[in-house]
């Protein structure tokens, strides 16, 4: 590789956004665990994540309180999120955009421009469970957020190695 492409490749950020209902119980806890895993790879510098939701109901909220209390047991600090709407801008500001259930996935393709549709997918298409979607734990008890937890955290480890293999991103610092 010239030096020139590694010094580019080397300014390259990549840049996630996950993505559900509301944006206060799956799609926080997905950005709140990998921005954790970022941060302890030494990745901040390439990579930098976000969440949204497809609907408005909770705009400027921060994270279900149980979301945050089951991500807090595991080392996730999620209080400084709040949750919006996905916007047009989105399309183009964003690699990926990790939708973590097949309806949100569908909304999303309708709002995408044609161009930027190779940049959806479901977040769980990296994760190695029989889940094709993260269940929303929104009218379940614990179990649900530490099932939304579990499911996270292995295809957040995955998704990250993706990027940086396919990036050619530092592996670990």
């Amino acid at each position: 590789m010239a030096a020139d492409e590694q010094m580019a490749k080397s300014k390259l950020t990549v840049h996630v956004l996950m993505i559900c209902l509301g944006n206060i119980c799956r799609s926080p806890t997905a950005h709140g665990v990998v921005e954790k895993y970022i941060h302890d790879r030494g990745l901040s510098e390439y990579i930098k994540v976000d969440s949204a939701g497809t609907g408005d109901w909770h705009i400027g909220e921060p994270p279900d309180s149980r979301s945050q209390e089951a991500a807090a047991r595991r080392g996730y600090d999620l209080s400084r999120q709040r949750a919006r709407q996905v916007e047009a801008i989105d399309f183009h500001r964003f690699d990926y955009v990790l939708a973590m259930d097949t309806t949100n996935l569908r909304d999303l393709q309708r709002l995408c421009p044609e161009e930027f549709q190779l940049n959806l997918s479901l977040f769980l298409n990296f994760g190695s469970s029989h889940y094709e979607s993260v269940p929303d734990p929104y009218y379940s008890g614990t179990q649900g957020f530490e099932l939304v937890l579990d499911l996270v955290e292995e295809a957040s480890n995955n998704l990250l190695d993706h990027i940086v293999r396919h990036y050619e991103l530092p592996a670990d610092h």
